[in-house]
C-alpha cells in the first residue's frame, strides 16, 4: 500500500474512532471544565433528589443506577436513560420534566434544577468519578458539605438593580423583580382591594372580615389604608390564634398520649395558651425557643417559661411498653428529632440507627444532640401517678400556695369532724346489733340501710336523720375538694444525668462509644462547656447551652428557617419547599439572596415576628392579584419566580371558624380548657372505648369557640377538621396538603355541623333582615363572601328558596336554612384569590 493510501485509511479511521467519541462523549470545550460542572451543578442534585432509589445499593429502583456514566448509557428496566444522538428526547428529561413518568416522584424539581440536568444531559453527560467516588457511602463532613447553601453563614446581600423601579416598594419586591426581568417576566398587577382585604384578615387572624370591616375598607381611600389595616390585625388577639395554630402543627401538639388508651395530657392546653400569648405580645423569637427548650434553666424562670417546657411533653406516650428503656429512647428520638426539624430545618432523627444515608450527619451527631436531653425524666411509668409526679408542677404562687393550704386544711378538718360525729352514733348502735347484721356493719356502704331498719327499735328518728345528713355532708365534702393549685405540663430531670452512647442499630442493648454532648460536625461540631453540675439543681444545665446555640445569630439555620416559615404561610409554599429539611434531599430556595437577606432582617430586627410580617404583607409581592399570565405560565408553570400570588384554599380551622362566623355564632371566648364539639356516634365507634374523654355534654356556646381550642385526641378526629387536611400530629407538620376528597362536599352538605350552623344562619338572617326574603338572601350572600351580590345572584337565591318550597314542600323557614346551608358550599366560601 502506498504511503498515500495508508494515510488516508488512518485518516478514516482516526476520524471514525472520533465520530464514535463524539457520540459517547460531551462536546465540552473541555473536560476539566465538565467535570467542575458536573461536581458543582449536577452532582449535588442527583445526591440530593436521586440516589436514595437510583444508588449504589443492591436493589435499586426501575433497576437504573446513577452511579457511573455507563450505567446512566445503560439505563434500566425501561431503556437507556439518555440518548446522545437525540439528548432532547431522553428518558431522563422526559421523566424529570414529569412527561412519560414522574421523577422524582415526590413532585416535579425545581425549574433551576431542571435547567441544570437539561444542560447537563445535552452536553452529553460529562461525568466526575472523583466527585462520584467521594460520596459512595454516607456523605462525609468536610469543607465542601459545609459549604452547602444552608450550612453556610447568613450574609445579607446587596439589594439587586431592577429596571422597573417604582415596582419596589421594599426590598423584598427587588429581589424578586430581579428574577422576574431576568427571565422576561412581569409581575401580575395589583390584586382588587376587597380580594386583597379577605387574603390578608385570613392570613393573619383565619376569619373573614366583618361586613363593618369591609365597608370601612371599600370607603377608604386613602393612601395609607392597607398598612392600617395590617396594623390592626397583627394587633388583633385572633392574630395569636391563628398563628399559635401553625407553630402548634409544628410542635406535633395534641392533647392525647395515642396508644390504645390515648389518655387525656392533663393541663397540656396551657401551652397552647402559652403559645398564643408569645404571637400576641411579639415574644422575640430567640426567647421563644430558649423558654420552650429550656425555660426552667434560664436565669429568670417565670410561669410562661415553665409552661413552654411542655414543648417536651406533646409526643406520643406509651403507658404500658414491652420494653421500658426502648420506649425512654423512642420519647428522646421524638425529642431529638422534632427539635432538629423545627428548629433547624434538619432530619437529624435519620441517624439514629447508622450514619444519615444523604446529609452529612454522622451517627455520633445523632447522640451528641441527644445527649443534652438525656436527664429527661420519662412523661410518666404507667399510672396516672407517675405521670403527676414526673411531669406536673405547680405553677401558683407562694401567696396562692399558702391560700391553697389554708382551704384545704379547713376542708380536711370538716371531714375529720363529720367522721367523728357519725363514728360516735356508730358506736352506740353498733353492740346492740345481733348476727349476720353486726358483721355486715362493719363495712362502711352497709350502715346507712342498716340504721335504717333497726330505727326506732335501736335509735329514735332524729338520730338517724342526724347521721344520714351526716353522710350526705361527709361524701359531698370528699367528692368537691378546694380547688387544686394551679398546675402545668413540664418538663423534670432525673437526680443524675444519664451517660450518651451511641446505641448500634439504635439499639439500647448494643453500645457503642461514649459521647458527650455537642453540636453536628458539619456546624462547626463544637463540644461546649457544659454547666457544672450544683448538688440543689433540678435539672443539669444541658438544654440551655443548646438552646442558647440554636438561638445565637451566628447559626445559619435558625433564621433562616423561621423567615421560610413565615413566607410560606403567607405565600402557600416557602422560599424552600422543604420547610423543615434543609439537607441535600431538601428543595434549593427559589430566591437564596431574598431568603439571606430576610434572615439577616429578622436578626436585625430583635427576632421580632410582627416587624417581619409588616415587610412580607406590605410588599407589592404579596399584594399582586392571582390572575394566571399565559406566556408567564408557559414559561414557569410553577411559579417558582412568583410572578403572580397563588390561589388557596381555607385551611380545616378557616372553614370550621368561617362557618361560625358567617352564622353569627363564634364565641371569641379565648383560653382555657379545651372543648369537645358533637361528633357523630359513628365516629366515636371507632375508639376501642367508644366517648371515652370526650364531654359528650360540652355545653353549645362552649362549642362554638374557635377551632384551635377544640380538643385534640390522637385517636379521635372532629370530622369538619379531618376532611379538610387537619394536622397530623403523630410527628411533626411543617406542610399541610390540600385534598380535594368527596368527604369535604358530603361533610358541607350533609354533616351536623354544617346543618347545625345553617340552622343558626337561617334564624340569624330572620332576626337580621325580618320577614324580607329578598334582603334575608343578600344578607346571606354578603356575609358569606363579603361583597355586594348581583342582581342575578340574589335572582338565583330567590327562585331558589320558591322551588324548595313549591317543589320540596318546605316551610319558608326551611327552604331558608337549606339556601343557607347551599351558600356554605359555595366555592368562593372556601377558597381566597
Amino acid at each position: 500500500m502506498s504511503v498515500s493510501l495508508r494515510f488516508l485509511a488512518a485518516v478514516v479511521l482516526l476520524t471514525g474512532a472520533f465520530l464514535a467519541y463524539v457520540r459517547t462523549a460531551p462536546p465540552s470545550t473541555s473536560a476539566a471544565e465538565h467535570g467542575k460542572f458536573f461536581e458543582k451543578e449536577v452532582q449535588p442534585i442527583l445526591q440530593a433528589q436521586c440516589l436514595s432509589c437510583h444508588g449504589p445499593e443492591k436493589k435499586v429502583r426501575g433497576g437504573l443506577r446513577l452511579t457511573t456514566r455507563e450505567e446512566l448509557l445503560k439505563g434500566g428496566d425501561s431503556g437507556p436513560a439518555i440518548s446522545i444522538e437525540k439528548p432532547e428526547e431522553s428518558l431522563f428529561l422526559k421523566a424529570i420534566h414529569h412527561q412519560e413518568m414522574k421523577m422524582p416522584p415526590k413532585g416535579k424539581l425545581p425549574q433551576a434544577q431542571l435547567e441544570v440536568l437539561t444542560k447537563w444531559i445535552k452536553l452529553g453527560a460529562p461525568w466526575s468519578e472523583a466527585a462520584v467516588a467521594k460520596h459512595h457511602g454516607p456523605p462525609p463532613v468536610d469543607d465542601r458539605a459545609r459549604a452547602f447553601w444552608s450550612f453556610k453563614p447568613v450574609v445579607r446581600p446587596a439589594l439587586p438593580a431592577v429596571r422597573d423601579a417604582d415596582w419596589v416598594k421594599n426590598p423584598i419586591d427587588a429581589f424578586i423583580l430581579a428574577r422576574l426581568e431576568a427571565a422576561n417576566l412581569t409581575p401580575a398587577p395589583p390584586a382588587e382591594k376587597l380580594a386583597l382585604l379577605r387574603r390578608v384578615t385570613y392570613d393573619l387572624t383565619g376569619l373573614p372580615p366583618t361586613l363593618p370591616e369591609v365597608e370601612a375598607a371599600l370607603a377608604d381611600q386613602s393612601p395609607d389604608w392597607y398598612d392600617r389595616t395590617v396594623d390592626r390585625l397583627l394587633a388583633s388577639p385572633a392574630y395569636g390564634e391563628r398563628w399559635a395554630r401553625h407553630w402548634l402543627d409544628l410542635v406535633r401538639y395534641a392533647e392525647s398520649n395515642s396508644f390504645e388508651r390515648d389518655g387525656t395530657k392533663p393541663y397540656v392546653w396551657r401551652y397552647r395558651d402559652y403559645v398564643i400569648r408569645a404571637f400576641n405580645n411579639d415574644l422575640p423569637y430567640d426567647q421563644f425557643i430558649r423558654e420552650q427548650l429550656a425555660g426552667d434553666e434560664l436565669d429568670r424562670v417565670t410561669t410562661d417559661s415553665l409552661i413552654a417546657t411542655g414543648f417536651y411533653r406533646l409526643g406520643p406516650w406509651d403507658d404500658e411498653p414491652v420494653d421500658a428503656t426502648q420506649a425512654l429512647y423512642d420519647e428522646l428520638d421524638d425529642i431529638v428529632s422534632t427539635t432538629g426539624q423545627v428548629f433547624l430545618g434538619l432530619t437529624v432523627g435519620c441517624a439514629r440507627c447508622h450514619d444519615h444515608k444523604i446529609d452529612p450527619f454522622p451517627q455520633k451527631d445523632y447522640y451528641r444532640l441527644l445527649g443534652f436531653f438525656h436527664g429527661f425524666r420519662r412523661y410518666g411509668l404507667r399510672s396516672h401517678e407517675t405521670v403527676v409526679a414526673a411531669s406536673l408542677r405547680s405553677i401558683a404562687s407562694a401567696e396562692e400556695q399558702a391560700q391553697q393550704k389554708e382551704q384545704a386544711d379547713a376542708h380536711q378538718q370538716k371531714i375529720v369532724a363529720a367522721n367523728a360525729a357519725l363514728k360516735a352514733i356508730e358506736n352506740e348502735v353498733q353492740p346492740k346489733l345481733k348476727g349476720g347484721e353486726r358483721d355486715d356493719f362493719k363495712y362502711e356502704q352497709n350502715r346507712l340501710a342498716i340504721l335504717r331498719k333497726n330505727t326506732p327499735a335501736l335509735l329514735n328518728q332524729e338520730t338517724f336523720d342526724r347521721y344520714a345528713n351526716l353522710r350526705r355532708e361527709r361524701d359531698k365534702l370528699e367528692r368537691t375538694k378546694p380547688s387544686s393549685m394551679a398546675m402545668a405540663l413540664c418538663i423534670t430531670e432525673e437526680a443524675k444525668v444519664r451517660e450518651t452512647f451511641v446505641l448500634m442499630r439504635g439499639n439500647p442493648a448494643a453500645k457503642g462509644d461514649r459521647v458527650e454532648p455537642g453540636f453536628p460536625q458539619v456546624l462547626g461540631g463544637a463540644t461546649p462547656e457544659l454547666p457544672a453540675p450544683a448538688a440543689t439543681a433540678k435539672t443539669a444545665g444541658r438544654r440551655r447551652v443548646l438552646a442558647d446555640w440554636i438561638a445565637n445569630p451566628a447559626n445559619p439555620l435558625t433564621a433562616r428557617v423561621m423567615v421560610n416559615r413565615l413566607w410560606q404561610h403567607h405565600f402557600g409554599r416557602g422560599l424552600v419547599r422543604s420547610a423543615s429539611d434543609y439537607g441535600y434531599r431538601g428543595t434549593p430556595p427559589t430566591h437564596p439572596e431574598l431568603l439571606d437577606w430576610l434572615a439577616s432582617e429578622f436578626v436585625a430586627r430583635g427576632w421580632k415576628l410582627k416587624e417581619m410580617h409588616r415587610l412580607i404583607l406590605t410588599s407589592n409581592a404579596y399584594r399582586m392579584a392571582s390572575q394566571p399570565n399565559p406566556a408567564a405560565q408557559a414559561r414557569d408553570a410553577e411559579n417558582d419566580l412568583l410572578w403572580r400570588f397563588e390561589l388557596r384554599r381555607l385551611s380545616a380551622e378557616e372553614v370550621r371558624d368561617s362557618i361560625l362566623a358567617v352564622s353569627g355564632n363564634l364565641n371569641p371566648k379565648m383560653g382555657g380548657p379545651s372543648i369537645h364539639p358533637t361528633i357523630p356516634r359513628e365516629v366515636l365507634a371507632g375508639q376501642s372505648n367508644p366517648g371515652t374523654n370526650w364531654d359528650l355534654n360540652c355545653p353549645p356556646a362552649e362549642r362554638a369557640r374557635r377551632s384551635v381550642y377544640v380538643h385534640v385526641k390522637r385517636s379521635l378526629a372532629v370530622p369538619v377538621l379531618s376532611a379538610f387536611d387537619a394536622a397530623d400530629t403523630d410527628g411533626s407538620c411543617p406542610v399541610r396538603f390540600t385534598t380535594t376528597p368527596p368527604t369535604q362536599a358530603l361533610g358541607l352538605l350533609n354533616g351536623d355541623f354544617a346543618n347545625e350552623q345553617a340552622k343558626l344562619f337561617a334564624a340569624d338572617l330572620r332576626k337580621q333582615a325580618g320577614d324580607d326574603v329578598n334582603a334575608q338572601v343578600k344578607l346571606a350572600l354578603r356575609r358569606v363572601t363579603q361583597r355586594e351580590p348581583s342582581a342575578r345572584e340574589v335572582e338565583r337565591g330567590l327562585r331558589f328558596l320558591s322551588t324548595m318550597q313549591a317543589a320540596h314542600k318546605q316551610s319558608p323557614d326551611e327552604a331558608l336554612k337549606a339556601f343557607c346551608l347551599l351558600a356554605l358550599n359555595l366555592n368562593e366560601f372556601v377558597y381566597l384569590d
